[in-house]
């Protein structure tokens, strides 16, 4: 898993992968850091190195056709508040 936090100064303050299971489960911790700005903060978590959003209109991961729904392709953001 690809994961990143950005603070709310829009700094991003970690970013670093992490392992996932075969069923996608992962976990992740971390210290916040000294310098992260206090507020709300954004958390987000993605699968490493893949195309996970097929916004070509497409089947590019298979021949034949399509036999499911496409996901959003919007970024899985998560809040997270910082406080002193």
């Amino acid at each position: 898993m690809q994961v990143s936090v950005t603070d709310k100064a829009g700094t991003k303050v970690i970013n670093k992968t992490a392992p996932m299971t075969d069923s996608g489960a992962f976990t992740f911790t971390f210290k916040v850091p000294a310098a992260m700005a206090v507020g709300k903060a954004t958390v987000t978590a993605m699968p490493y190195n893949i195309d996970w959003c097929d916004d070509t209109g497409r089947n590019n991961r298979a021949d034949g056709p399509t036999n499911f729904d496409r996901a959003s392709c919007a970024m899985p953001v998560k809040p997270l508040t910082i406080t002193r």
